[in-house]
């Protein structure tokens, strides 16, 4: 009995396919650059597994994984194994001409819901140790715990170091408003007492107090215009350059997850055929020309593209965005530090001057009472004083008597003797040395004379 082998139509699953001829020359090495998978006796077609970097089939782009090769230099090789083609392709000359079925639409179909929950599987187990996802029954696929996603952590560590860093800054602008305000404020009373004051030398004291206040203040004020364009550049890396950056890791990530996924779809495709060759069973989508296998192929190669450029750009980004932090977060402190030194010394200059303020009393409205000047002795002379030169009227004496005393005297020669009263000059109540400032004009009214 003879059992003739039943050949099965190719299963495309509705892909297009497309026939061309491509000429490729060797390397060095006598390569073309592509591994090729698929053939007899178990698949009718051979099929373009991968195409390596930089390779001749690589820099020349038209040939791509998944396409079936169905000649070389014009002989058919359709369902012959894949070590004879490949045989075929080293034996052969300068330019080598492959012949290939190409697969047109393989990537929009490849996007399947298998695909798409490996994907959101990763994410889940991106951030696991070893420990919890295989308590889980998860996979650890190739390229977990990427380096660059930990990039992601350093970017959230500088960013919250910068927010703190800005509300630093805030409250120290507050607290030198307020400063600056008081300053101001004091600059304006001392100004209001210069203009009652009827003296000159207290006028212009005081004015050159109010004045010293405010240019101050007016410092303090002009030193905040440099810190707050320091804090607006710290600002805008908070607001958008972070950002910014977490969206292009958050892209890199998802075509990440999304290779991964082609990857671990490929590896069960791969498991599934190993088993049915152990036990000898024919499978079904491998025997049809195995399109899924390839679509899958094409699609792995296409995401790796992706996830090559948007790797490429990220670290990039990564590490001009890690210069600038500390180029700049360097240059604001020397700024900060800069603009405080100089406002301190700004503000310590316009203090460095003296200033004299004189106070001058105008004697003539003081009131002394003597009614208790003569309890010592002298009870039985007052009673005989008339009331009305007991409040005798003030006057100053041009001719001052020498010495540390003042002189209180009355028309009664008793009342004199007994109501006069020393006083120490470097007593309280004398004015013969002025309070503040050595060239006080009020010198001569240390001496009182009541007569």
């Amino acid at each position: 009995m003879v059992v003739e082998k039943v050949q099965i139509e190719e299963d495309r699953l509705g892909m297009r396919i497309q026939s061309e001829t491509i000429e490729l020359t060797k390397d060095e090495k006598g390569v073309v650059g592509i591994s090729i998978g698929g053939g007899g006796p178990y698949c009718p077609c051979v099929y373009v597994v991968q195409v390596f970097d930089k390779s001749p089939a690589f820099k020349d782009g038209r040939i791509r994984c998944g396409d079936e090769i169905v000649a070389i230099n014009g002989i058919t090789v359709k369902g012959e194994r894949k070590s004879a083609v490949a045989q075929l392709i080293q034996v052969s000359l300068n330019p080598v001409k492959i012949t290939i079925n190409k697969l047109d639409d393989a990537n929009t179909k490849g996007k399947t819901l298998d695909i798409l929950i490996k994907k959101v599987k990763h994410k889940v187990v991106e951030f696991m140790d070893q420990d919890s996802a295989d308590a889980l029954g998860l996979s650890r696929a190739i390229l977990t715990n990427d380096p660059l996603a930990e990039k992601e952590k350093i970017l959230e560590e500088n960013a919250e170091f910068y927010r703190h860093l800005v509300a630093y800054f805030g409250d120290m602008f507050q607290y030198q408003q307020k400063i600056s305000e008081c300053q101001k404020e004091f600059g304006s009373i001392f100004c209001d007492l210069a203009a009652h004051e009827k003296q000159q030398t207290a006028n212009e004291a005081f004015s050159a107090f109010g004045d010293k206040h405010r240019m101050i203040a007016k410092k303090q004020s002009e030193s905040a215009v440099p810190l707050q364009k320091m804090v607006s550049d710290l600002q805008v890396y908070i607001d958008h350059v972070v950002p910014d950056t977490r969206l292009t890791i958050k892209k890199y990530l998802d075509v990440k997850y999304e290779y991964l996924s082609y990857c671990l779809k490929l590896k069960e495709l791969d498991d599934e055929e190993v088993e049915f060759i152990a036990i000898q069973e024919p499978l079904y989508r491998v025997e049809t020309g195995n399109y899924e296998y390839r679509m899958m192929l094409r699609c792995r190669q296409e995401c790796r593209g992706r996830f090559m450029k948007m790797r490429d750009d990220v670290m990039v980004k990564i590490e001009l965005l890690d210069q600038k932090h500390v180029r700049d977060i360097a240059q604001h402190l020397a700024t900060f530090a800069k603009t405080m030194s100089k406002v301190h010394l700004e503000c310590a200059e316009i203090l460095k001057d003296r200033i004299d303020v004189p106070i001058e009393i105008d004697l003539e409205q003081l009131n002394l009472s003597i009614r208790e000047g003569g309890t010592n002795g002298g009870k039985s002379s007052r009673k005989d004083v008339d009331q009305g030169e007991e409040a005798a009227e003030m006057t100053l004496n041009d001719n001052p008597l020498e010495g540390d005393l003042i002189d209180v005297e009355s028309d009664d020669l008793t009342f004199r003797e007994s109501s006069r009263i020393s006083l120490p000059r470097n007593s309280i109540g004398d004015t013969s040395q002025p309070l503040l400032g050595s060239d006080s004009p009020t010198a001569e009214l240390s001496l009182i004379d009541i007569s």
